[in-house]
């Protein structure tokens, strides 16, 4: 959620894992190389939009449980290949499973994908105390851009929408983008500039997409 409830504060976060999404497939190579007509499972509408607008050839089904559940049905046959977080993976320390990293320019992460924040109460000022020494700054300024993106977007689980800060010295570039659930209709852009401008870049970026896209966009939500 982009808003805690009254007396609730996310303001830690640890450093950020992959923030890649693996393609996960016993037989295929890649995203690219999966013949027409394969079933992908997943039961995220962000991937399944992105996997729709890159591949419409392909067919995609709901393959939900938790990552044993997910592989398991792979090797039953369920779908031919399925898509997983990098840094779920790699915290798992399941890396030797057969995958490919999906780079960003092919699949675009979810905000915040690959970072872990902890939430205190406002008023705790001897959480914030003890907290402050796990904090890793550069996290924060990536989420930062990224959450006031979604924010402007009013986004949530139940949309498809992807977008990643990237940081280089002082310097931030970020990608945004914004999906129809069938994956026909996607728009994307980016922002560069300071870092410390990223949540002002993160609400310019959402506003320019959405005028990109046209009233009512989103108007399939709920």
């Amino acid at each position: 959620p982009t808003e805690q409830p009254a007396g609730l504060i996310l303001d830690t976060y640890l450093p950020r894992e992959d923030v890649r999404d693996a393609f996960i497939s016993p037989g295929h190579a890649g995203m690219h190389a999966l013949p027409e007509g394969t079933v992908v499972g997943t039961s995220s509408l962000r991937r399944r939009a992105q996997l729709l607008n890159r591949r419409p050839d392909l067919q995609v089904v709901e393959f939900r449980g938790n990552v044993q559940t997910r592989l398991k049905k792979l090797e039953d046959g369920v779908a031919a290949a399925t898509f997983l977080a990098m840094a779920g993976l790699r915290r798992m320390d399941m890396t030797d499973i057969p995958m490919t990293a999906m780079s960003p320019d092919d699949m675009l992460p979810a905000v915040a994908q690959g970072a872990i924040g902890i939430e205190r109460r406002t008023d705790d000022s001897r959480a914030a105390e003890m907290l402050a020494a796990i904090h890793d700054a550069s996290t924060a300024t990536q989420l930062a851009a990224e959450r006031a993106f979604l924010a402007a977007l009013d986004g949530s689980c139940e949309t498809p929408i992807a977008g990643l800060a990237e940081l280089d010295g002082t310097q931030m570039r970020l990608r945004g983008e914004i999906l129809s659930p069938d994956g026909r209709t996607a728009h994307a852009g980016e922002r560069s500039g300071p870092a410390a401008d990223g949540p002002a870049m993160g609400r310019d970026l959402a506003q320019a997409l959405l005028a990109e896209a046209g009233p009512g966009f989103f108007a399939w939500r709920g």
